[in-house]
């Protein structure tokens, strides 16, 4: 494959070149097929035994080393789905089109898109794994899932007797010098409201106003960082609006994906044409109060509007008026800190995404995470209710279980001994507010005995998604140390 040739000065250089590779192949969740012809290919010309179970996870094998082959077999995983989110004023197809990562000061980042560096480095890890000829490790199964990012269809669908090692390596964590050992179980939570829509009155003043330059970021690892909510924000001024003016919605679109924290939003509104100017006078006022507000958390916020073309409808005032009682009551960010793990999230919950539909209804989308199965029922009833309470219907997912953490784990202790040794500090050992798929590895292999750890990746799951090009080299060594070490 013709690589960009823009990561070949970074070390370790055969992980960075797969990463690059990675990056040309389109992969949004559900849509794999490229990405898994893309393993299958690399496998069959590496000589490497390949398959591929009903839903798509692949698995490639490598013999152990000679004289390691009575060693316990070692599964390293990785998803091969990534988060697609870019910027407004980007032109990209997702599908179609290859990632372009370039290096800025210490950091890999890409063009106004992710970089699916989540879990693309993870699997480019795997790759350098599976050519590498002076590694010293028992037998090998890289173990690659399909859909992780937006329903874990991948783990799901694992079927017993699919992988045959009983320790797991999770090459899918975003901190380098932790070491992973548990992480937070998740249920989504999805309010419908229904709308009749009205013509427009006569003498209307149409103008959309839009929130933009929020952080965003994973709704997991981000959620306690004081980051701005696109939806919370903009519905902010617009309750008060309502208060002040004859206001009509004719649009709401905020966020996009249930594992993201919305970082842009914007409403078509309609007042009468004699409102114009005072409306107008009290956004900006507005946006002054939210860049003041968000100085610290998130500098780069700006409000903006703009006027657009008249809509072709309303909204019922009815409807406008429970759906901005609703995303004003509809709770967001961390509930609860854990008691077990000290400075750890234990229950949050994500307003990920306001949309309006050609079905003339809203749909709000939001997730709830837990350490503690109970607590993320909790979560979910806590966001039904207020769902329920403004009319609208709910429906919730089906979940995912967290991964209780073992502190006997021996893996993990391999691990944290290696790093020790590596890097001459003790790394953490910790549980993660994301999800992971390990909880759903336990279900259908019970014993086996996981640890994850990854290199520095900051803002996942945004366009100012990046990585760490030093601790990607930390990461590469401590995986193969790990592997050396495990007998």
């Amino acid at each position: 494959m013709e690589t960009m040739k823009r990561l070949n000065n970074l070390s370790p250089q055969p992980l960075w070149n797969y990463f690059e590779d990675i990056c040309q192949v389109p992969r949004p969740s559900k849509k794999e097929e490229k990405i898994i012809r893309f393993l299958l290919d690399f496998a069959e010309k590496n000589g490497l035994k390949a398959s591929q179970d009903e839903i798509g996870n692949v698995l490639i094998k490598k013999p152990a080393s000679p004289g390691r082959e009575n060693d316990q077999t070692v599964i390293l995983q990785s998803h091969i789905d990534m988060v697609c989110e870019k910027n407004s004023e980007t032109q990209h197809n997702f599908e179609t089109d290859a990632i372009k990562p370039f290096i800025d000061d210490g950091w890999v980042r890409a063009e106004g898109t992710t970089l699916g560096s989540d879990d693309g480095i993870g699997m480019a890890a795997q790759m350098a794994v599976l050519t590498a000829i002076n590694l010293s490790h028992g037998p090998i199964e890289c173990l690659f899932t399909v859909d992780e990012e937006t329903g874990l269809s991948g783990a799901f669908a694992l079927q017993p007797g699919f992988l045959s090692g009983q320790i797991l390596l999770n090459l899918d964590s975003e901190d380098e010098g932790e070491l992973f050992i548990g992480c937070a179980g998740g249920i989504d939570t999805i309010g419908t409201l229904n709308f009749t829509s009205e013509a427009l009155p006569a003498g209307s003043f149409v103008v959309k106003l839009e929130v933009k330059g929020l952080q965003g970021g994973h709704s997991g690892d981000d959620i306690n960082k004081n980051r701005g909510n696109a939806n919370k924000i903009l519905n902010r001024f617009l309750i008060a609006a309502d208060k002040l003016f004859d206001l009509r919605s004719a649009d709401f679109n905020g966020g996009n994906l249930r594992n993201a924290i919305a970082r842009e939003a914007f409403a078509v509104v309609v007042v009468p044409h004699s409102q114009k100017e005072n409306l107008i006078v009290e956004w900006n006022v507005f946006a002054s109060e939210m860049e003041f507000e968000f100085e610290r958390s998130e500098p780069k916020l700006s409000l903006h509007h703009k006027s657009v073309d008249l809509p072709e409808f309303v909204i019922d005032s009815d409807t406008k008026a429970r759906l901005l009682k609703l995303i004003t009551a509809c709770p967001h960010g961390v509930l609860e800190m854990s008691s077990r793990m000290i400075g750890m999230v234990e229950t949050s919950t994500n307003l990920a995404s306001v949309k309006f539909n050609d079905k003339n209804e809203i749909v709000l989308t939001t997730s709830q995470r837990s350490e503690i199965d109970s607590r993320k029922y909790m979560a979910a009833e806590m966001v039904e209710s207020v769902m329920k309470l403004a009319g609208a219907m709910v429906l919730h997912s089906d979940g995912y279980p967290g991964w209780t953490p073992n502190p006997e784990s021996a893996v993990a202790k391999i691990a944290a001994d290696s790093y020790k040794k590596l890097f001459g500090n003790d790394p953490l050992v910790k549980s993660i507010h994301a999800g992971l798929e390990c909880g759903l590895f336990l279900e259908k292999y019970p014993e086996l005995d996981m640890v994850s750890f990854g290199p520095t990746i900051r803002g996942a799951h945004s366009p100012d998604e990046r990585i760490n090009t030093e601790t990607v080299d930390k990461f590469w060594k401590l995986l193969v140390d790990v592997l050396e070490n495990i007998r």
